[in-house]
Order: structure tokens, then C-alpha cells, then sequence
């Protein structure tokens, strides 16, 4: 029987969710252009703050991005 590693886990997390972005998105070009704007801003964020370095800022954007498009009260309540 074959477990499935941490990262398989996350990885057909991350490939769901951009799934569900690019179906929710009427133009596939710019969400990819919001997700790596948005990437692009998260990294310069994290690197003056250290925090959660481990992902990396393009599948944070994604999953930022995707928990917004399903769960609409995050962005009421920023």
C-alpha cells in the first residue's frame, strides 16, 4: 500500500485550488497576472519579515487567492 507524502498532499491541494481559480476567472491570462502580482508583493513582504519561509510566495498567492473566491467573509473582514 502507498502512503502519499506531505508534499503530494499539498500539491494536488495547490493544483485544485488553481483549478478552481482558473474556472471562477473569466480571463485565464489575467488571473495568472493577479496571482504573480500578488506573489511578486508577498515576496517582497516576506523577505523584510521572515515569516513562513518555507512557502513559497507564488502558493501562498494561490492559496490567498482561492480561500477569497470561497470564503467571500475573509475579505469583509480585512
Amino acid at each position: 500500500m502507498l502512503k502519499r507524502s506531505k508534499f503530494e498532499t499539498t500539491q494536488s491541494q495547490i493544483m485544485h485550488r488553481s483549478e478552481d481559480l482558473i474556472s471562477a476567472a473569466s480571463n485565464r491570462y489575467r488571473i495568472t497576472v493577479q496571482v504573480a502580482n500578488r506573489a511578486k508583493r508577498r515576496r517582497y513582504e516576506d523577505f523584510e519579515s521572515a515569516e513562513d519561509a518555507m512557502m513559497k510566495p507564488v502558493l501562498r498567492a494561490i492559496i490567498e487567492m482561492s480561500d477569497e473566491l470561497t470564503q467571500p467573509e475573509i475579505i469583509g473582514e480585512i
